[in-house]
């Protein structure tokens, strides 16, 4: 009896449940980092979802540092193009968490690791989906791509 309850459970389970893999992305999708310009956060960040919106491209608040290992290498990487159709296309509000973490707190922008990427609300404030932290050296590019990709699948899936 109590097999049979456990094989229905886990039948039930696999039904109702998503796939886990992020759908497909366009090859030619580009990443871009937008420098935040001084002032409020949430007010800078509803302003780039209507840009980025009508350009039909994704919005995520970045928070790195300059003596940030795993922050450099993923922006390099993004610089020289080497993240073209691995994420999608992404807009990231680029802020540095040494220099702007008073106005990114006041927007709910806090993490404890850098790199640090969160999708906005509309209201321009952090949602609860972000993701925070690298591996150091080069595969910083390889650990965060795929994590950048699910959480716009989440976002995806939210909105």
């Amino acid at each position: 009896m109590r097999l049979s309850l456990l094989v229905l459970s886990v039948a039930a389970l696999g039904c109702t449940s998503k796939s886990s893999s992020p759908p497909p992305v366009d090859p030619t999708a580009t990443v871009k980092f937008i420098p935040a310009p001084q002032g409020d956060v949430a007010p800078i960040v509803v302003a780039q979802l209507a840009k980025s919106q009508a350009e039909k491209r994704h919005v995520m608040v970045y928070v790195g540092a300059t003596w940030c290992q795993p922050c450099r290498v993923f922006h390099e990487a993004v610089d020289r193009g080497e993240m073209t159709g691995k994420i999608g296309a992404l807009d990231l509000i680029q802020f540095d968490g040494d220099v702007d973490a008073e106005r990114l707190v006041m927007a709910d922008y806090e993490s404890q690791f850098i790199p640090a990427f969160t999708v906005p609300n509309p209201d321009g404030k952090a949602s609860a989906r972000h993701i925070e932290g690298s591996v150091k050296g080069d595969g910083a590019t390889n650990d965060l791509a795929p994590r950048i990709r699910a959480l716009l699948a989440l976002a995806n899936d939210a909105g």
